[in-house]
């Protein structure tokens, strides 16, 4: 059961998914999302607690024709709230859709640059990529950069396909009956849910292929910041392997059936 406010319309919907984010939702990264896309921006508040909702509900009382919110009345998970947001967009005309971090630890203006990238590419998935380069503002801690290259390198095994960063929190997909389908059911994972839906846009229950590869662009970020107050903690981490793990065997016993 969810509570909302009135449904976006137009072609292009955001997903912005929020637990407990009244500190680190700040009203400046809105309003500069606002000015640098036309995109419709759909809040998620996953039952918190701390008033973020009221928040959320006074930035949309302020443009409601560009923002939404969609409450959930207890805590589901950031995986979940994200499949609800991303299916309340589509179910209102969007026909682009992606979701964001409450943080903007992604930049609206790199946020903006990933749609109009989705709109125009030729392809069904963009994704955002942290990769810390000459000419680019990466700021990530050592550890959360060595342990996602780790992650990284098994995440591409179960996907069968070279992805250099799952786990960024901007993605944006073309709607499709692919995307439909992938978004049908629940995330088995909490904290790994990005790896599991690469995995259904990639391949059909029946272990055919869904997408290819070349319907899949990374796009490398100007800049990235890292924003203190992350949620994903020891058990998280070791829920996301387990998942990946579990993509690895039963992909290869597709395979194998073969």
């Amino acid at each position: 059961m969810s509570d909302s406010t009135e449904r976006p319309s137009g072609r292009t919907a955001l997903v912005i998914p929020c637990f407990n984010e009244a500190a680190r939702l700040r009203v400046e990264d809105i309003n500069v999302l606002r000015k640098v896309t036309d995109a419709r921006v759909v809040f998620v508040d996953d039952g918190s607690t701390d008033g973020t909702d009221r928040l959320i509900a006074d930035l949309v009382d302020e443009a409601p024709d560009r923002l939404a919110l969609l409450r959930l009345p207890v805590n589901r998970g950031k995986a979940e709230a994200v499949r609800l947001g991303l299916l309340h967009a589509i179910e209102g005309g969007a026909t682009i859709v992606g979701y964001a971090d409450a943080d903007f630890a992604t930049p609206a203006a790199e946020v903006a640059r990933l749609l109009d990238i989705a709109a125009d590419a030729p392809v069904e998935v963009v994704l955002g990529c942290r990769v810390a380069r000459l000419g680019a503002d990466i700021e990530r801690p050592a550890v959360r950069h060595y342990g996602g290259r780790v992650f990284g390198t098994a995440a591409s095994l179960a996907l069968r396909m070279t992805v250099y960063d799952t786990q960024c929190g901007a993605k944006v997909f073309r709607v499709s009956d692919t995307l439909r389908a992938a978004l049908a059911t629940p995330f088995q994972s909490r904290w790994a849910f990005d790896v599991e839906l690469l995995d259904r846009l990639r391949w059909s229950s029946d272990g055919s292929t869904a997408l290819h590869p070349d319907q899949f662009l990374e796009v490398p970020l100007q800049s990235w910041r890292h924003v203190d107050g992350s949620k994903l903690d020891a058990r998280g981490s070791v829920d996301a392997f387990g998942l990946v793990l579990r993509l690895i065997w039963r992909r290869r016993s597709a395979f194998r059936r073969r």
